[in-house]
């Protein structure tokens, strides 16, 4: 893992955890989110538009056998889904900025049930210059929802009617690939989804674009 996204993001851990160091930590967190979506900016002025297609590890394990336009639909998607729906139970960027017709996505869900050449073929399709539209629109959105929220929010669950709004829009694949993250998120309180979809995830698969990348431009 990047060292510096890693310090911050434990800093984050730490700081959500306690009252007095609550409003530091989502500092952090602002901090560490910006930092990430430098990187993937700085990926769009880098990259050619069929690089975000490409899959050279696509038969390895990990994120790293995705495409970056799979990647950057699959945080945004998620953060959406769990942003506003879950924690929030408003409408998701998704839906109320028509992004399924603009993207031109084939497909409304996180994209967990697609494979090797399924991703591929996917990542094709997808208008670039309208995704990253979408992932400024949902970067900002989940930060008004966070800065709304207060340290006694982070002990709440997830309610059994949202979980029910969540199954009831099928964003998320019934495919077994899928399915699992319906019962994982409505698992974790606030804290625990602020520290995974919000963050922890952002790092893991934005490192995972930079390593395809570096394949690509090393070939």
């Amino acid at each position: 893992m990047n060292k510096e996204w890693s310090e911050i993001n434990k800093t984050v851990q730490t700081q959500i955890k306690k009252k007095d160091t609550y409003t530091d930590g989502i500092a952090a967190l602002s901090d560490l989110r910006n930092r990430l979506m430098n990187t993937l900016i700085s990926l769009k002025d880098e990259l050619r538009r069929e690089d975000f297609n490409a899959m050279p590890f696509i038969n390895a394990d990990g994120y790293h056998s995705k495409s970056i336009a799979y990647s950057i639909w699959h945080i945004f998607r998620i953060e959406d889904i769990v942003a506003h729906t879950l924690i929030n139970g408003d409408e998701q960027v998704f839906f109320s900025g028509n992004y399924s017709e603009r993207i031109n996505a084939p497909i409304a869900t996180t994209g967990n049930e697609l494979v090797k050449y399924q991703i591929a073929e996917f990542s094709e399709k997808l208008n670039l210059s309208e995704l990253y539209s979408y992932i400024f629109e949902v970067k900002e959105s989940t930060e008004k929802l966070i800065k709304n929220l207060s340290y006694t929010d982070m002990k709440s669950k997830i309610s059994e009617g949202r979980k029910d709004d969540l199954k009831f829009l099928n964003v998320v694949s019934t495919d077994e690939r899928a399915v699992w993250l319906i019962d994982y998120w409505c698992g974790k309180d606030i804290k625990g989804l602020i520290q995974m979809p919000f963050s922890r995830h952002w790092i893991m698969h934005i490192e995972a674009s930079l390593r395809i990348k570096n394949k690509i431009c090393s070939s």
